[in-house]
């Protein structure tokens, strides 16, 4: 039998990979199959589900410092690219994790279709819904889209109602799914459960200031004080999937807001779990009793944070997010380094002038030929199909919302939405309100395709790395023990 082989060695100063001839390392797994019968001992031994990959850790040091040495032993499937390594000096819970390679092999097939994820529409609670998504797929082939966040407990506790909340159509890849929680088993579950449904990334929220989720469910941004806990169900998150995972977080919060904190934040999140990918809302959070409004307001944006992360780990990826609101302002961040750009509100209440031209002003593709009129008369065929598809929801007026962006800025988009809040009162169908509200836009609107307008800042970033926060330093022995 042929072996997969990996032996990895590693601490912040030594990097070691060795390569085993298959007898070779038929003994070392002998061996360390002995060596951790005795849970007493360094060596730790986790075996997976699927039976054909072993992981082994063990605890060492030498004139390097601290590390972990870690071996993968494939029995003939692919080796697992979500292995944790990380420093350590006492024993604490690590993850191994194999994952099905069929459903792996699956799905990396697929994300090689997909563009990259330079622009992405936040999660947003009530917002980016199916609805928002189907709209939003209309108009940009490429933005990244995010689901509204869903609670772990959500997904656990409606198994036999899972389409409702999990279910989407195929056309919305590249699409996130955005879990939030505080349990580690229920955690599991829920990934278990939403794996089937195909998400091209599962994200963990650790950025909602809600009173609702930070009070009563104690998770969102109050997790960015445990980030221990953060990388744990970062790990758990990934040994139940096989899709990429990532962090969406704050820069902090409250008196928690120095940039050392954010970077030890970021540091022990992705050196204790596979998480390569951070989504940076450039504002702390203030847990004072304020609005997740005046949350998204009265905050300083620090873009300044954002960009010396990009400076001290240049092996993540980072996403900005925060009071970035046109076509111009994404490619501005874009041009001083930005990874890729998150935005939220500006997509969803403007969404012809933002996602409209995404594909051509952020991913270089032709300018859309689409009208306002074609992309209604497709969203009217999905809305009609749709409605009170469970019991009375969603109902006519849920469907309709994301449509009350679409015109903008235009002439007598107001009187519309006048129009249409009348209709939503006696129509059954979006076909019936689309008919009898749409003459009050007028053709030349309807009509019109796509076309490049300039807004926005092109010179936010520009001074931004002039007031760089002096370069992170790790504290080995702080960190270890926190």
């Amino acid at each position: 039998m042929q072996f997969g082989t990996k032996w990895v060695e590693r601490s912040r100063r030594l990097m070691r990979r060795t390569s085993m001839s298959s007898k070779i390392m038929e003994w070392i797994c002998f061996t360390l199959r002995e060596a951790s019968k005795d849970q007493k001992k360094v060596v730790r031994r986790w075996k997976t589900s699927e039976r054909d990959e072993i992981v082994f850790s063990a605890r060492k040091q030498n004139e390097h410092g601290r590390y972990m040495s870690i071996l993968s032993v494939n029995m003939g499937g692919r080796l697992s690219s979500n292995i944790f390594y990380g420093s350590s000096s006492k024993p604490r819970t690590l993850c191994a994790y194999n994952q099905n390679s069929k459903l792996h092999s699956t799905s990396l097939m697929g994300a090689e279709h997909y563009p990259p994820p330079w622009f992405s529409v936040a999660p947003m609670m009530e917002w980016t819904n199916n609805h928002y998504r189907t709209l939003a797929r209309l108009i940009s082939k490429k933005a990244w889209l995010y689901t509204e966040m869903l609670a772990a407990e959500t997904i656990v506790y409606q198994t036999g109602n899972l389409d409702r909340f999990l279910a989407y159509g195929p056309e919305q890849h590249p699409i996130v799914l955005q879990i939030g929680g505080n349990n580690l088993e229920n955690l599991a579950k829920a990934t278990q459960l939403a794996t089937p449904y195909g998400y091209d990334e599962i994200n963990f929220n650790c950025g909602c200031p809600s009173p609702r989720v930070v009070g009563h469910g104690c998770f969102g941004v109050c997790l960015m004080l445990d980030p221990k806990f953060v990388a744990e169900a970062m790990c758990v998150i990934a040994a139940n999937t096989n899709v990429p995972v990532s962090v969406k977080c704050r820069i902090g919060l409250d008196g928690h807001d120095s940039y050392n904190e954010l970077c030890d934040f970021i540091y022990k999140v992705s050196s204790q779990s596979p998480t390569r990918h951070f989504i940076i809302h450039s504002r702390k959070a203030l847990l004072n009793g304020i609005s997740p409004a005046d949350n998204r307001k009265i905050p300083p944006l620090k873009y300044e944070y954002y960009y010396a992360l990009l400076r001290d780990f240049p092996d993540l990826q980072f996403t900005i997010n925060g009071g970035i609101n046109s076509i111009d302002e994404v490619n501005a961040a874009r041009m001083e380094g930005a990874h890729g750009v998150m935005l939220g509100r500006a997509a969803y209440s403007n969404p012809w002038r933002i996602l409209g031209l995404v594909d051509s002003s952020v991913y270089g593709a032709p300018l859309h030929s689409i009208t306002r009129r074609q992309v209604l008369e497709q969203y009217q065929v999905y809305g009609d199909s749709v409605v009170r598809m469970y019991g009375n929801k969603p109902n006519i007026r849920d469907v309709v919302k994301p449509l009350l962006g679409l015109f903008h800025g235009e002439p007598r988009n107001v009187v519309w939405k006048r129009k249409v809040d009348a209709a939503l009162l006696h129509c059954t169908t979006i076909k019936s309100l689309l008919e009898e509200t749409l003459g009050e836009i007028p053709e030349r609107v309807l009509d019109a395709p796509i076309t490049e307008v300039p807004s926005g800042s092109t010179d936010m970033f520009i001074k931004v790395k002039s007031l760089l926060p002096p370069p992170y330093t790790v504290n080995e022995e702080d960190l270890l023990y926190a």
